[in-house]
């Protein structure tokens, strides 16, 4: 899996490198076919912003999160698409026994 994180007003820390790795490593261990996740971390004002982009086989999942700290953003984002890519895992498996059932 090939991350890439960008900063959009914000100094990207080694700290908020290896966090965002962190919690990407936990969603390639559900499905494996992510191959590209881009990763964009923005400030305005007082929001702090995370938005990401997954290209998986077969789909792309994309989203994003907004909170008062960034790391608490990168949770929020995090949980969001590991529910997504659960709910894209369990389409493909009902989609490969529904062409195995016929």
């Amino acid at each position: 899996m090939q991350l890439n994180i960008t900063g959009q007003n914000i100094d990207l820390t080694d700290a908020l490198k290896s966090h965002v790795e962190a919690k990407f490593d936990k969603l390639q261990r559900h499905v494996d076919s992510i191959s590209n996740v881009q990763v964009t971390l923005a400030v305005e004002k007082q929001r702090q912003m995370a938005e990401a982009t997954l290209h998986m086989s077969g789909s792309d999942v994309h989203a994003n999160a907004e909170d008062l700290d960034m790391y608490s953003a990168i949770d929020q984002l995090a949980d969001k698409l590991d529910r997504q890519v659960l709910k894209q895992k369990e389409k493909q498996v009902e989609r490969n026994h529904g062409v195995n059932a016929r």
